[in-house]
């Protein structure tokens, strides 16, 4: 194999343990270097990064321990607060520069809730599994909201009843599209309706919103989400149904559209609260202004722990680091790990991030975010100008050589935005995401949900993304 297909040649780094399959047992202080007129490529690094990953699994330690110790993880709850402190200390104990950076959250809390359907005469004919939209204001009153069912596949449809819908409770029954390869465009499609029905509907004077899960699966399980309130219309009560529930109260529609429903939600938005985003890094030995970013979102719905959305990201980009130190790599540029609060409501941690006083003495070059589960690694995609994809693509085959498929045009994420604005290129991490919208904001996002080894294999990749990066720069 040619250099140039083998990749850039560094120099000055040891990695002695590599014809043993491993990193050295003594971490980065066990030999560091090397004699200069021994070359180590990319390919001998993703090496070493791979068997020190897959022989430990530690990402799956760590997500274990971050579940455990904290739970679910809603914005402003006590249980982020100790999330925050959490993963602070696991990363103080691995020995990176770590700090916290303010950032102000939305606090909601969900209540009871519950939602039942009557006949004409009031009489309740079944209960419905729902789960009230994240930032939904409550229904009024004891007795909460009883009102006349109209479904609405569509805001088309919706606009051509008008003021017909007065007073009624508007049900969503638009389902994901499970025709489409891509869920993320199946699922942007569909969470539309979770996210503008609420303010659609009141426009037209309804009383209430219940959407459809936005979920491809037929199940009991409702999946909750934030609601986009417009500010110029009034807010209403607003609740995911569970696909199941949600075909079987279309069904009875069908058959008697004089049903009614009681919906009782008790969820509150209180006065915004200060939470923290969680910093750790790797200071770069060459360029240490240059940052390299590496990021997962901390908080969580309220439904299960979020191991998938984004306790995967968060351990992913901590691992990471671990990898790099342990198989004693200096990189020449600073990387670092950022665990982003309150992405679920609104990424106020991305903007007070970018916005820090702390950046004007630095430059992101690279912008990597881990949102999207922690399952099998499929490619990375590269924004940013045409050259900053040939330079990452330059090494497709090292990304291949741990399975990936290549290096693609995108990239982005929510909480990397404001610091790609800046100037940063982003990359997006993409694992196979054939089941992610199976979990996502509902119940089953539970830690058993993920695999040791796909979670491994996610941290081991942005590893060597984030070491490359730190030596060849943008």
């Amino acid at each position: 194999m040619n250099l140039k297909a083998k990749g850039i040649l560094l120099t000055g780094l040891l990695l002695s343990a590599l014809a043993a399959g491993g990193c050295p047992n003594g971490g980065p202080e066990s030999g560091t270097r090397k004699e200069a007129d021994a070359p180590v490529s990319y390919f001998e690094i993703s090496d070493a990064l791979r068997s020190e990953g897959l022989r430990k699994e530690n990402a799956y330690a760590l997500l274990s321990d971050l579940v455990r110790v904290s739970g679910p993880r809603l914005p402003g709850s006590p249980v982020a607060a100790s999330a925050v402190e959490h993963m602070r200390r696991v990363m103080d104990e691995l020995g990176f520069e770590t700090w916290l950076e303010p950032t102000s959250v939305q606090h909601w809390v969900r209540g009871e809730e519950s939602a039942e359907i009557l006949d004409q005469t009031g009489r309740k004919i079944d209960s419905l599994t729902i789960s009230a939209l994240g930032g939904s204001v409550p229904t009024p009153g004891s007795r909460g909201i009883t009102a006349r069912v109209i479904e609405v596949a569509s805001m088309a449809e919706l606009d051509g009843l008008g003021p017909s819908v007065r007073d009624d409770v508007v049900f969503f029954n638009r389902p994901m599209d499970r025709t489409f390869v891509d869920t993320f465009r199946a699922y942007g499609e569909a969470a539309r309706f979770r996210f503008e029905g609420p303010s659609k509907a009141a426009r037209h004077g309804a009383a209430a919103a219940l959407i459809r899960s936005v979920t491809p699966r037929i199940d009991d399980f409702p999946h909750t989400g934030m609601v986009g309130y417009d500010p110029a219309v009034v807010k209403i009560p607003a609740a995911a149904i569970s696909t199941e529930d949600a075909e079987a109260l279309s069904a009875r529609l069908k058959k008697n559209p004089s049903l009614r429903l009681n919906l009782r939600l008790s969820c509150a938005n209180l006065e915004p609260t200060l939470s923290a985003n969680v910093i750790g890094q790797i200071r770069g030995s060459v360029e240490p202004g240059e940052i390299v970013l590496l990021s997962g979102h901390l908080d969580s719905w309220d439904l299960a722990v979020g191991a998938h959305d984004d306790g995967a990201g968060c351990v992913q980009a901590v691992e990471a680091l671990r990898l790099i130190q342990a198989c004693g790599l200096k990189p020449r540029r600073t990387i670092r790990a950022v665990m982003f609060m309150n992405e679920e409501f609104g990424a106020s941690g991305g903007r007070d991030y970018a916005a820090d006083p702390g950046r004007k003495n630095e430059k992101h070059i690279v912008a990597m975010e881990s949102d999207r589960g922690g399952f099998l690694p499929l490619y990375f995609g590269v924004g940013g100008s045409p050259e900053a994809r040939e330079k990452f693509a330059a090494h497709e085959e090292v990304f291949r050589s741990l399975g990936l498929s290549g290096i693609r045009a995108g990239g982005g994420g929510s909480d990397i935005e404001p610091i790609v604005r800046q100037g940063a290129v982003p990359m997006g991490f993409i694992p196979n995401g054939q089941t992610y919208f199976d979990l996502h904001h509902s119940g089953l996002d539970t830690l058993d949900k993920v695999h040791p080894r796909e979670l491994e294999l996610g941290a081991i990749v942005l590893a060597l993304a984030a070491f490359i990066a730190s030596e060849e720069g943008i």
